[in-house]
């Protein structure tokens, strides 16, 4: 794939099918290696937001889109696969630039936004409806019919691949979109909506609210018009979308915190644990819900594993995300390097050890961007703050255990159910574990691996719901029952006497 520099979208939003300047508070997008800016553009205000979902509701219930055959409606998915695939490069240029990751991610990132809206496309076409099983004199049927209008607030660490894990399976059900990307990265979702406007899906059935969750984000949760809200982010902010749609009894899936162990057993294949380890917190320099940030090592090799994982760590690069040999890029923003920068200062100060890392880089050629070294932090409690919260940065802690049992009850100890990693060459024990382990995805011997065919989501405070699999896109749908009598014959309480 040939990336190079691209002119980035212009300061136009794209609202009920077409391109017009928000009306909203002006939004700054920066490049995190440097500070230079990328983009101001205006944001979506409440009128925006009225008038994009009042299109949506109208495009959604139009016989153009709403009488679709499923494989009618597939075309359009693959269409918008194609146009990803075919912008690959600019998509990935722009999201570096939106949010400081490493040409060779977005790229990534990129190819799974397009094998997302190809999968929901099949996914589409073959979902069949069940006839039920006949009880009595009736055809019995359950079908699956789209919601309505759909909001989708997606974060900022992985916008183009959140953003199609929500909009396709949408679409793919019959369902109109309104996508509320975050203030720090709302870039790629526009270039997101070109393509789209390209596919030829009808006017109105999709549009792009960047702007702030006081207004665009708690419009869309709070409006009658919305039929269900998919929101990934912050555990806080999930609960008080789930308390709003209480209220409106409307159904939402969060995707939200995570602080995941990473179990060492002592018979582990050492290499395969630390490289996995090293993928699973500092990749995407440590911006992932699912990062491995709590690693649990087995007492009788916990000195050795950690000297050699420390070296290991000293070894990664960190460096311009425009480098191809950079492996930890800058964190998204400065005011998010502020963040973790507080949570290491209060770890030394609960009487953690900086074994590496735990500051900024020397390098003068990075003193201009948001740069913060791989780090890794021993002497902690489960109970400490940095074992208990999610950083959301490339932070470490490191803590022994002594046995199965032991781990067990430590790596469930806390209040997020995301994801787990097991390392042991013991497959019956690997087994035990995972299924102990209370998380939505676990990991054995390998880790932040994904398939768009594979249920994703978290248990206790990480969330609700699921995406992704054929399930991902019946979740955008309400099931109906259907009953086609097949007797001819009134129903005998209607009968009268003498009949």
């Amino acid at each position: 794939m040939s990336i190079q520099p691209c002119a980035l979208p212009e300061n136009l939003l794209f609202i009920a099918g077409e391109w017009r300047k928000g009306r909203g508070a002006p939004i700054e997008s920066r490049f995190s290696a440097d500070g230079s800016l990328n983009r101001v553009i205006d944001g979506a205000s409440r009128e925006d937001g009225i008038a994009a979902i009042e299109a949506a509701v109208k495009a959604q219930a139009d016989p153009a889109w709403r009488a679709l055959k499923p494989h009618e409606r597939a075309r359009f998915l693959y269409r918008i696969a194609d146009g990803i695939d075919a912008n690959a490069g600019r998509i990935a240029w722009i999201q570096s630039r939106d949010t400081g990751k490493t040409l060779r991610e977005t790229a990534a990132l990129a190819a799974s936004a397009a094998g997302t809206f190809r999968y929901f496309g099949a996914v589409c076409e073959t979902t069949d409806s069940d006839m039920t099983a006949q009880r009595g004199d009736a055809l019995t049927l359950s079908l699956h019919e789209p919601l309505g209008v759909i909001a989708a607030i997606t974060p900022w660490n992985s916008p183009i691949a959140s953003d199609a894990q929500k909009v396709a399976p949408a679409l793919a059900a019959g369902n109109a979109v309104i996508l509320k990307p975050a203030s720090w990265s709302p870039l790629v979702a526009l270039e997101l909506a070109r393509i789209i406007e390209e596919s030829g899906l009808p006017k109105g059935l999709f549009s792009v609210l960047p702007g702030s969750g006081a207004e665009i984000g708690n419009l869309l949760v709070e409006h009658p018009s919305i039929a269900k809200v998919s929101f990934t982010g912050g555990t806080a902010t999930g609960r008080r979308i789930a308390m709003k749609a209480a209220e409106k009894l409307m159904p939402v899936s969060l995707e939200l915190g995570g602080k995941s162990p990473t179990i060492v057993f002592e018979d582990c294949d050492m290499d395969l644990a630390i490289a996995g380890i090293l993928f699973g917190i500092f990749s995407s320099s440590g911006q992932s819900c699912i990062a491995g940030s709590r690693l649990f090592v087995q007492r009788s090799i916990y000195d050795a594993f950690v000297a050699r994982l420390v070296e290991a760590t000293e070894r990664l690069v960190t460096g311009h995300p425009h480098d191809a040999a950079t492996q930890v890029a800058p964190l998204v923003h400065p005011d998010h390097r502020a963040s973790v920068e507080g949570f290491v200062a209060r770890a030394v100060a609960d009487g953690g050890q900086v074994l590496t890392g735990g500051r900024r880089p020397d390098d003068p050629a990075l003193a201009g961007g948001a740069y913060y070294l791989p780090t890794i932090i021993a002497g902690l409690g489960n109970d400490a703050e940095l074992c208990r919260e999610e950083v959301f940065g490339p932070v470490l802690a490191v803590l022994p255990f002594d046995d199965e049992a032991d781990v067990i009850a430590k790596g469930n100890d806390n209040q997020y159910g995301l994801a787990c990693g097991i390392w042991t060459r013991d497959f019956p024990k690997g087994w035990r574990v995972a299924r102990a382990i209370q998380a939505g995805t676990v990991w054995i011997n390998t880790y932040k691996q994904f398939s768009i065919s594979t249920p994703f989501g978290g248990d206790k405070e990480s969330g609700m719901g699921r995406e992704k699999g054929r399930a991902g896109m019946l979740a955008y749908t309400r099931q109906k029952s259907l009953y086609q009598d097949l007797s001819g014959q009134p129903h005998p309480w209607a009968r009268w006497p003498g009949a």
